[in-house]
């Protein structure tokens, strides 16, 4: 089960006392203070882990707290400082405030650690506040407490490109078809109730990952249908094959809007995406009737189209070379900023 939201509470650990405490041993007169510092308090660590691909852990764990550290001790020694505490996540995964709804982290890459939470700092010992006109302080600094905060977690699958279009328009087939993945495929709408991510080998050693998002409806980017797990996960594919059943009562062009239309207003840069038109279900007499005059109305549009069977294999080499090199392409222009800026 892919579980993609969560809110946890977070709480790094409180800062250890100073002590109060004087030295007291034989033939060692006004020995003076020597009450030791608090341990600082451990932070709350998210790392993002490539072997995890759910939150479900999160349903089960709602509070985390890193230890606090220990309260300091006479001849003036420091308490412990409190443990750590590192929260594995996967890969994609957004932090936000849940008050404030800021992004505190977007954990895109595998390895990437980021503090949460802050412990507190450990308070003085009253060694810290003897002077020469005050000898025999009887101060100490209480811990301060760690920083607590309610946070919403959010996982966006990380996949190159992205198979989008109304339900049953053929997207489980046909990643099946070019991947490992086995998303379940039946002749009704909405069979994939959650993403599936697949990856794709070309024959030339290239490869890509592909992610199957559930079926979109007319009201999607109002959470109508599965609009916002669908919408959610489109967000960060660079490129997207739009699948249009070629063999369906509604024209190919029509759905092709319906689903442009919901992209734009859920986030109008979904519109700038690369995108590969896919007329699938060839493999139908009725769908291999239309594809010609289907894929030249799109080509008027300026849109690339390919008819597809997703059961036979028909037609999917050419969209697969079409994807890489739409991929390749975007790759290119996201690391040309990144040179201007060096």
């Amino acid at each position: 089960m892919l579980i993609d939201q969560a809110k946890v509470l977070v709480k790094g650990g409180d800062g250890g006392r100073g002590c109060v405490s004087f030295r007291r041993e034989k033939f060692v007169p006004k020995g003076g203070p020597d009450g030791g510092d608090g341990g600082d308090g451990g932070d709350v660590v998210f790392v993002a882990d490539a072997g995890l691909a759910t939150l479900i852990d999160f349903k089960y764990r709602q509070h985390l707290r890193a230890g606090r550290g220990a309260h300091g001790e006479g001849s003036k020694r420091s308490g412990r400082g409190g443990a750590d505490l590192v929260v594995p996540v996967p890969v994609g995964t957004m932090v936000r405030d849940a008050a404030t709804a800021a992004i505190i982290a977007d954990l895109e890459e595998a390895g990437h650690r980021v503090v949460i939470a802050r412990g507190g700092r450990g308070g003085r010992g009253n060694a810290h506040f003897a002077t020469p006109t005050h000898r025999a302080p009887r101060r100490a600094d209480p811990g301060e407490p760690g920083e607590e905060r309610r946070v919403e977690l959010e996982l966006r699958l990380l996949a190159d490109v992205g198979l989008v279009g109304l339900p049953n328009a053929g997207k489980s087939t046909l990643l099946r078809r070019i991947s490992s993945a086995r998303p379940e495929v039946g002749a009704y709408p909405f069979t994939t109730k959650e993403p599936v991510l697949g990856m794709v080998d070309l024959p030339d050693g290239r490869r890509f990952a592909a992610a199957d998002i559930p079926g979109l409806i007319e009201g999607a980017h109002r959470g109508a249908g599965l609009g916002h797990a669908f919408l959610r996960h489109i967000r960060r594919t660079r490129v997207l094959i739009h699948l249009i059943d070629a063999a369906a009562a509604v024209e190919p062009l029509e759905s092709y809007e319906t689903v442009r239309r919901e992209l734009g207003l859920y986030d109008p840069a979904l519109l700038d995406r690369p995108e590969i038109i896919a007329l699938t279900k060839i493999d139908l007499p009725e769908a291999r009737a239309r594809l010609d005059g289907a894929v030249a109305a799109f080509s008027a549009k300026g849109c690339r189209a390919v008819g597809i069977s997703g059961a036979t294999g028909e037609g999917v080499p050419a969209l697969l070379a079409a994807a890489i090199e739409a991929l390749e392409a975007a790759r290119g222009r996201e690391e040309t900023p990144a040179a201007a800026k060096k």
